[in-house]
């Protein structure tokens, strides 16, 4: 195949009459677009366009190669157009785990959707680390210390791990003892395996026969908040059953990393995800 840049500029030279024309269209100088011309006649080894008088005429060669050029960009043109309405109208996709879809970015979507009632959403609840680009997913709010090979990630909201339980299990107090924290019944999600690891570096060590397991983060933190045990939980998905006082705080632990974090691929985004990464970026 000739260079794509010289069947461009024939083109655009065969159906603009000249090489002036095709120049302004193309946005080079009038030189590039007829050494394009000329390169390709010398690819092809015959002649595509002639001189009379002061006029520009193509040759039968040139004629049939600038009809099948004019039908070819025609249709790379409907395609390219075609993809871009169908990339407008699709749905921002979102991965995120169920339980911070649930109790942290449901609680908010009221506010996107009264300003940018245009815009869907299309939330992909998962528990693993999905590749993006594969599952053509638009960005995922991860938790973590925000690095990821090959991809962008901005800070969201500290997700440092605080022990809560309700007024009624605590007595209402916030300053339990290590001690007095393990005699007490505890609820974990089955999908933590660092938690044990977690509450022993607290000095925390649950009674195991007191020990309620979930299959689920969303489940286990049901069930705390029906007083069935503490948990340990992200501050970011406890902030309103603490500022209720449903669940009173035990214990912070106040590290500064992971945090949940904002991952894009690297590249060019639709407007839509834009809109919507500004809005996300605006609640932290």
């Amino acid at each position: 195949m000739p260079p794509l840049t010289a069947l461009r500029a024939f083109e655009a030279t065969a159906r603009l009459s000249g090489f002036s024309q095709a120049a302004r269209e193309l946005n080079v100088t009038h030189a590039a677009v007829a050494q394009q011309v000329r390169a390709l006649e010398d690819h092809l080894g015959q002649s595509l366009v002639r001189r009379e008088g002061r006029a520009l005429v193509l040759t039968e060669a040139g004629s049939r190669l600038a009809q099948a050029l004019g039908e070819g960009f025609s249709t790379i043109q409907a395609g390219v157009e075609a993809l871009q309405a169908g990339q407008a109208e699709r749905p921002v996709r979102i991965s995120l785990t169920t339980a911070f879809a649930a109790q942290w970015l449901m609680p908010r979507l009221r506010d996107f959707w009264d300003k940018h009632p245009d815009i869907g959403l299309s939330l992909h609840p998962d528990p693993h680390v999905v590749d993006l680009r594969r599952e053509g997913m638009d960005l995922a709010i991860r938790f973590g210390n925000g690095q990821w090979p090959g991809l962008d990630s901005r800070f969201l909201t500290s997700a440092r791990l605080v022990i809560v339980g309700t007024p009624d299990l605590t007595g209402g107090r916030s300053d339990l003892t290590a001690d007095e924290m393990s005699a007490l019944p505890w609820i974990i999600s089955e999908d933590w395996p660092e938690l044990p690891d977690w509450l022993a570096a607290q000095g925390i060590r649950p009674d195991p026969d007191l020990v309620a397991a979930f299959p689920t983060e969303d489940l286990a933190l049901a069930a705390a908040r029906q007083g069935l045990g503490l948990m340990v939980e992200s501050m970011a998905l406890v902030e309103d059953d603490l500022d209720t006082g449903r669940l009173v705080l035990v214990r912070d632990g106040a590290e500064a990393l992971p945090g949940y974090f904002i991952v894009t691929p690297q590249g060019p985004q639709r407007p839509a995800v834009k809109r919507f990464l500004a809005w996300l970026r605006a609640q932290s």
